[in-house]
């Protein structure tokens, strides 16, 4: 298998081009459809249809599945049959990072929505931030734990990275490790602060801002952390090398996006906003 990898990092010297032309391929369709029929089933859940979990179920392993088979033809393409060129690696990775410009854009507007809500309060909620009766969440206790492991996980990542760099394959494995333990622990902490949490989603305009920025940037943190579990099994089986590991760099992207956005949020909103 290292073999195969190292002979794809330099096949690109030997191709008539440098760029992959994918072949035809159903997933993208199938993963869309799967996708529609995601937003439809929680659309009937949030509408007190009866069963709709079953259907929420249902659409999730469905998607699931269909996403799966689309990467695993990805990394078939770029471990197996070498496709993934430096050019071709160089174009991933750039459009990775539109893609997280993307997800800037998107948590943009949601701080948008509470420092107008927090500087300009209506009458409604008693001319104050936070609300009126909004008991807030101490944010020197669990969130600046929270804090403190996002920011070590980011280290460990980090440490993983430039080990790869330097063909060091156990420091990679472990920097993954460490790094999906501290995600799951970050993961496990914002649960019980959420079963805590003296309001809840209902209770006004903090309270919907409040879960809709630290659930979504939660999603995100299981998101990253399978993204870097299927890195690690990946380098498990020695997919990667110092020359080629696309895949690992773009999680690692994805990973230090989700530390720098809950900055913002402890001191945005854990801190400033209370």
């Amino acid at each position: 298998m290292r073999q195969a990898v190292l002979w794809n990092v330099h096949r690109n010297l030997f191709e008539q081009h440098p760029y992959h032309l994918v072949n035809p391929s159903p997933w993208p369709l199938y993963t869309s459809l799967s996708l529609g029929s995601c937003a439809l089933s929680f659309l009937l859940y949030f509408n007190y249809y009866n069963n709709s979990y079953v259907y929420i179920i249902i659409s999730l392993i469905i998607f699931s599945f269909f996403l799966t088979r689309w990467f695993t033809d990805i990394v078939i393409e770029s471990t197996y049959e070498g496709h993934h060129t430096i050019k071709v690696q160089n174009g991933i990775r750039f459009a990775f990072i539109l893609f997280i410009l993307s997800e800037i854009m998107f948590f943009s507007s949601f701080f948008w929505g509470f420092l107008h809500c927090s500087l300009n309060s209506a009458i409604d909620i008693g001319s104050i931030w936070p609300p009126k009766k909004i008991i807030t969440l101490d944010p020197w206790s669990l969130p600046l734990l929270n804090t403190i492991i996002l920011l070590s996980s980011g280290v460990t990542i980090t440490w993983s990275h430039k080990a790869i760099l330097d063909n060091n394959r156990t420091a990679v494995i472990l920097g993954i490790l460490a790094t999906v333990g501290y995600g799951l622990i970050f993961s496990g902490i914002q649960y019980y602060e959420y079963i805590e949490a003296p309001f809840n989603i209902n209770d006004s305009i903090y309270g919907s801002l409040f879960f809709m920025l630290t659930g979504f940037h939660g999603a995100h943190v299981f998101v990253g952390s399978i993204f870097l579990i299927i890195c690690l099994v990946r380098q498990w089986s020695y997919h990667f090398v110092a020359k080629q590991h696309v895949g690992f760099e773009c999680a690692i992207y994805y990973w230090h996006f989700v530390d720098v956005v809950w900055l913002f949020l402890f001191i945005l909103v854990y801190i400033w906003g209370n």
